[in-house]
């Protein structure tokens, strides 16, 4: 992740206040169950990787025993306030090593941030590593080459009225040939009756699901595939098996 995307460093104060927690329930839920469905042991403890401000571990946690990994310290810092009862630890996807595994390991929307199909492979052989034989790895491709939108704008605002913030998303991709895409934002943020605006531009990887597929297989996972629809957007969930 490029230290240059703002919502992971000078501007992560804005992320607990970008939508609530309930909107990430339903897809964290759809996770606990691929993980007790299709587990071969008791999935007890999960590593989220990529957990970002810890949306997500505030559903998984009544669930299971989370640890999260995240690049941004400052995400880090708003998981930490909203799961305390969870361990957070800094970390890369594609070759951190806690020297240890764990029952369930969960990849979210973070794995957005691979841009290269070498760095996809060593992401997923790293959450191999970390992963008990029997255990169940989940990931999502929330863009792949297929069902990307070029030049789609979404507009969210803020669960606060002080401040408001008008958050404006759009994704294009220069050149759909390579692996990359763009996501702009625009922050309106109004503050005790002043505006001031701040944008900010994150790269992000795109590939056809085949690759997903390919990359999958070659860290040792037996995979299935589900297509979920969350908040108007379609996603493909890869649940993987570690063999036994």
């Amino acid at each position: 992740m490029d230290r240059t995307n703002r919502l992971y460093n000078d501007l992560a104060w804005i992320w607990p206040i970008w939508g609530s927690v309930e909107e990430y329930r339903p897809e964290s839920e759809d996770a606990a169950r691929y993980f007790r469905e299709f587990s071969k042991i008791e999935p007890k403890i999960l590593l989220d990787i990529t957990c970002g401000g810890g949306k997500n571990d505030f559903t998984l946690k009544k669930h299971f025993e989370v640890t999260g990994l995240d690049l941004s310290e400052e995400m880090l810092d708003n998981a930490r306030k909203l799961n305390p009862e969870c361990t957070y630890i800094q970390g890369d996807m594609r070759d951190f090593d806690l020297g240890r595994e764990f029952d369930a390991v969960y990849i979210n929307d973070g794995i957005a941030y691979i841009t290269t199909e070498a760095d996809l492979g060593r992401t997923f052989l790293n959450a191999c590593k970390h992963l008990r034989p029997g255990g169940v790895m989940i990931t999502i491709a929330e863009n792949y080459k297929g069902n990307f939108k070029q030049n789609e704008t979404k507009v969210f605002n803020s669960i606060s009225e002080e401040p408001l913030i008008t958050y404006i998303e759009n994704n294009f991709d220069p050149d759909p040939l390579d692996t990359t895409y763009e996501t702009t934002f625009v922050y309106l943020i109004r503050e005790a009756g002043k505006l001031r605006i701040e944008h900010d531009l994150h790269t992000c990887g795109i590939f056809p699901i085949e690759t997903w597929r390919k990359k999958l297989k070659a860290a040792g996972f037996e995979i299935h595939e589900r297509d979920e629809v969350y908040e108007g957007q379609s996603y493909r969930t890869f649940i993987c098996v570690k063999p036994i």
